[in-house]
Formats: C-alpha cells, sequence, structure tokens
C-alpha cells in the first residue's frame, strides 16, 4: 500500500541493543548492508536502507526462523518506544493491536491490516512507501512481535493458529514451535491468524494512568508526521545521508526531490534560508552526533560529512563552536563523567 508521506523510515531506539544483546556489533551490521555508518547516530533511513539493514542481519544469523525467534524474544519491555509501550499498557489484546495498527503508521514501512472473522482475527501486513516486499526476517519478526505482545502482555503462552509467508523462512519446523501453530510459506500474502477469543484477554501490563500521558502524545505526533514536513527538513535529511559520498550538491538534492534546481532554490528562498546554509548546518550537525561516538577518530569523521581534507574540518569547525573537535569532544567526555560521578 503506498502512501502520500515521504519514504523516512525510523530505526526503533532499541534495535541496536537488541543485537548487541545477540552479539551483533551495529558496525558490523551497516557494513555488511554497504551503508555509510551515519545510520547507526541518524536513525532517519530509507525503506531501501531500512531493508538492506535486516538483510543484513539475517545474513549474519545465518538462518531467517533463528533471526526471528531471536530478536523477538530477546528485545526486553523496557526498550519498547512509546509507540509499542502504548500497546504493551493497552487494557486488553485487541486494545493491544488497534494501537499497533495506528501507531505503526509512525515507525517503518509496514503497515497492519486486522480483520475480525468468526473465531479468528486475521492480521496482514502492508507495505507503505514502496512497492518492494519486505525482508523475509523484517516480515517474521513484525508478526512474531505482535503474538509476543499479547503474551507478555497477557501473561499467558498465547499461540496462533496459522502462520503464513509469501517466502521461504529457514527452520519452517522452529517457527512452528515458537508459533505454536503451523507455518505455511509460499503463501500469497504475509499474515498472521490468531484466535479471536484471545482477543478478549486483559492485559496485567495494563496501565491507565500512563495511557492518558502517551496517547494525546502519540496521536498528536502522528497527525503531525501525516502533515508534510517542511522543505528545510527534507533538504537537511537529504543531504546528511549523501554528506559522505559528496553527492549533497543542489542537483543531487533536487533530483530526489523531485523537482528542479531553479524550484528548489525557490522554495528555499520562500521559507528564508538557501542551500548553502542549510549545507552547513547538515555538516555541523552530523559532527557533533559523531564526535559523540569515542570509537570513530577526528579524520574518520571529517570524511563521514564530507571533508576530504582534515584541516578544512578543523577550520569549519572552529567557526561553529569556537574550539577544536578535539577538545570539544574532551568537554563532553568531562561532562557526562561529571553527571555520572553525580548520579552515583
Amino acid at each position: 500500500m503506498k502512501s502520500t508521506t515521504s519514504d523516512r523510515v525510523k530505526i526503533p531506539p532499541g534495535f541496536w541493543e537488541g543485537l548487541r544483546q545477540l552479539g551483533i556489533t551495529s558496525h558490523d551490521v551497516v557494513r555488511s548492508a554497504g551503508l555509510p555508518l551515519t545510520v547507526i547516530t541518524d536513525p532517519i533511513v530509507t525503506s531501501a536502507q531500512y531493508f538492506a539493514i535486516w538483510h543484513a542481519y539475517s545474513d549474519l544469523m545465518g538462518d531467517t526462523a533463528k533471526g526471528i525467534i531471536e530478536l523477538a524474544t530477546v528485545f526486553e519491555t523496557a526498550q519498547y518506544p512509546p509507540t509499542v509501550l502504548a500497546p504493551y499498557h493497552a487494557r486488553d489484546f485487541r486494545d493491544a493491536l488497534q494501537r499497533m495498527s495506528r501507531y505503526k503508521q509512525m515507525c517503518p514501512p509496514e503497515g497492519l491490516r486486522i480483520i475480525e472473522e468468526d473465531e479468528y482475527c486475521l492480521i496482514e501486513l502492508e507495505w507503505r512507501h514502496t512497492e518492494q516486499s519486505g525482508p523475509p526476517v523484517l516480515v517474521g519478526i513484525t508478526l512474531a512481535c505482535l503474538l509476543e505482545l499479547g503474551r507478555r502482555g497477557t501473561g499467558q503462552p498465547l499461540t496462533a493458529q496459522l502462520v503464513e509467508f509469501s517466502n521461504d523462512m529457514g527452520d519452517v519446523e522452529a517457527l512452528e514451535a515458537y508459533f505454536g501453530c503451523p507455518i505455511r510459506t509460499g503463501a500469497a500474502c504475509n499474515r498472521l491468524t490468531l484466535h479471536r477469543r484471545d482477543l478478549d484477554i486483559p492485559f496485567a501490563s495494563y496501565n491507565e494512568e500512563l495511557l492518558e500521558i502517551l496517547t494525546p502524545v502519540l496521536d498528536r505526533t502522528l497527525d503531525e508526521q501525516q502533515r508534510s514536513c517542511s522543505i528545510t527538513e527534507r533538504v537537511k535529511w537529504i543531504m546528511k545521508r549523501n554528506l559522505t559520498g559528496g553527492r549533497a550538491d543542489v542537483q543531487a538534492v533536487a533530483r530526489e526531490l523531485g523537482v528542479s534546481d531553479r524550484t528548489l532554490q525557490r522554495r528555499l528562498m520562500e521559507a528564508n534560508t538557501n542551500f548553502k546554509h542549510l549545507l552547513v548546518q547538515a555538516r555541523h550537525e552530523s559532527a557533533l552526533e559523531y564526535l559523540k561516538d569515542p570509537s570513530l577518530d577526528i579524520k574518520e569523521v571529517a570524511f563521514l560529512i564530507g571533508y576530504e581534507d582534515q584541516n578544512s574540518f578543523y577550520r569549519a569547525f572552529r567557526n561553529w563552536e569556537g574550539e577544536t573537535p578535539s577538545s570539544w569532544r574532551v568537554k563532553q567526555e568531562d561532562w557526562r563523567h561529571a553527571l555520572v560521578t553525580e548520579s552515583s
């Protein structure tokens, strides 16, 4: 299913931590996916990049089914983002699924279509922003997490009635043991069929007070996100994605936005800014994010934000912050250390 919103996918906040618990580093996944390290610090990616990350994770795990089961079960409820935390604290399984379907629009490119029919509840996976079907491991994770949500919320070992996948999923027997039902591959769609009676089971994790706080915030955020983001936000986002490859020029950005160079420059002028100013902002913001990562040396940070000459980066950074990248990094580390000391 296509959407009129832009192709911007947010990597779940706890994704990298979940991989770490499985012994997989974020750098290994990103490199295997053939993507710049920017996707670790700046979690907004395109659908194609998002799919590449999941393909890389599946390759590193060695088996699709293993990748699905291990990540679905290792992901702790404490790591749930607000879009999943609200469903987890819903009144019952039905309420949780309805919230998941709504708030899914704020996160990855997959959407959920829920149909209650006779004694079953059918949940079909749809794709937004792209005609391409997602990687099998992402399909499996999405459906597994829905059942996992029901199990954790109700505190009961719920099972599915049937799970259908359009692709090969690796160790089918392992998936049948996890879902507690037959697994069908080569199906026409990706679908999880639940027992409808399970939807009425109250959630032990129900928290009315928390929902009263989360719901209006999430609803407002969703409404704002569904509106077209500003031209400056979109331009800076594209710039940051292309800084490393040196493709953050006006022609490349205009081409990705589907407008002419002149139209882009006119729209930026109407927004009281210009391309050069936004490029400086994109480099400045990206530099600060990268410098927070102690595993990246200064030369690598310079390269990641599009400077072939390290001295040029030093001069630019002095203009931005009034000091060298090295001294800024030391001050940040001292500040973080002081906070830790105060809180201990």
